[in-house]
């Protein structure tokens, strides 16, 4: 097993289970022996990111600090799991530049779902109050989402299960020597 720090840097709309994917990754690469820590968009918005709005400029400042955190670990040999909406490929490739110019590997996965997938399941009610127009520059809604046109991975979230989706993942960071096979 390889101890090359990596980025894995989930994108996909709000609800299409970036979260899930990074919280249910994050245990299994830490059973493998990789050192892991998880940079979720809404936590880094609390802590490190406090007082941007939504535009985009404002995006773009959040998922660059994102990615510069992400790269400063995975330099140093950790397995970073990045989960933000990160809407813009011009910023998601800003950040592959970095962290592969870092000497660290940058494995984009797609959560892909369809807006109405992301919406039947939209616990937190977001999409209804950007419908009603409460919330202005929603992504998906009346802001662009710019899907990845090669990911590393691409998981089918709004179809396939979630077990299914973490073996994609998995399959391709143990194809990559990023970490072991699973001891049985």
């Amino acid at each position: 097993m390889s101890s090359q720090g990596f980025v894995i840097w989930f994108t996909g709309l709000s609800g299409s289970g970036k979260s899930t994917l990074a919280e249910a990754l994050a245990p299994v690469l830490r059973e493998r022996g990789r050192n892991v820590e998880i940079l979720d968009g809404d936590i880094v918005r609390t802590n490190l990111s406090k007082g941007l709005g939504f535009s985009k400029e404002d995006r773009d400042t959040n998922i660059r600090r994102i990615g510069f955190v992400a790269s400063l670990l995975a330099r140093n040999g950790v397995g970073v799991i990045t989960a933000a909406i990160s809407p813009y490929q011009e910023i998601r490739d800003e950040n592959r530049a970095m962290t592969e110019g870092d000497g660290a590997v940058f494995v984009e996965v797609h959560a892909a779902a369809t807006v109405e997938q992301c919406e039947a399941r939209d616990v937190k009610g977001l999409y209804a109050k950007a419908r009603a127009g409460e919330i202005k520059g929603f992504t998906g809604i009346d802001d662009p989402y710019e899907e990845p046109p090669s990911p590393e991975v691409r998981c089918e979230t709004g179809l396939d299960s979630e077990e299914r989706s973490l073996d994609q993942i998995l399959d391709y960071l143990e194809s990559r020597g990023l970490i072991g096979k699973a001891q049985s």
